[in-house]
């Protein structure tokens, strides 16, 4: 992890990066359960899984959501700071043994409308699998500030 001042206006539409891989573990499930009171079966219960679609354990979408954003976190930028995020899809089950690694594309950015010397730059946060199967999206939000407030 590093920090790195980029303003708005240095964002450029469609760059993309993607983060390293990391294997999703039953202790994974188990401490996901513990932090957020989630103990459906569909997460924990081997044999109750046995008898549905997938055959397994499927991993808490929360779980999947936490750490794919968590493996974008490399850069701290002082300048931006999240506003949260938009369009959050489970696309695909992720399983113990998975790997899953996060693709950030940079979808679109325009000045923030209540905040001056601010934008809006929105990241595409695709968690994707082995695979390269997509298994969640979401739209990143940042706000970010541009050079002319420096002024």
């Amino acid at each position: 992890m590093h920090t790195e001042t980029i303003y708005f206006e240095d964002y450029a539409l469609d760059a993309s990066r993607t983060t390293v891989g990391r294997t999703i573990t039953e202790t994974d499930f188990v401490v996901h359960a513990g932090h957020t009171g989630d103990f459906f079966p569909h997460h924990l219960d081997a044999e109750f899984c046995k008898t549905l679609p997938f055959g397994q354990r499927i991993a808490h979408g929360t779980m999947v959501f936490s750490i794919g954003i968590g493996l974008t976190a490399s850069i701290i930028n002082p300048v931006a700071f999240s506003y949260g995020y938009d369009k959050l899809r489970f696309i695909r089950p992720v399983f113990i043994g998975d790997t899953i690694k996060t693709r950030v594309t940079i979808s679109d950015k325009y000045p923030d409308p209540k905040r001056e010397g601010m934008g809006q730059v929105i990241e595409r946060c695709e968690v994707i699998n082995q695979k390269d199967e997509t298994v969640l999206a979401a739209d990143h939000i940042l706000l970010v500030e541009m050079k002319e407030s420096q002024g």
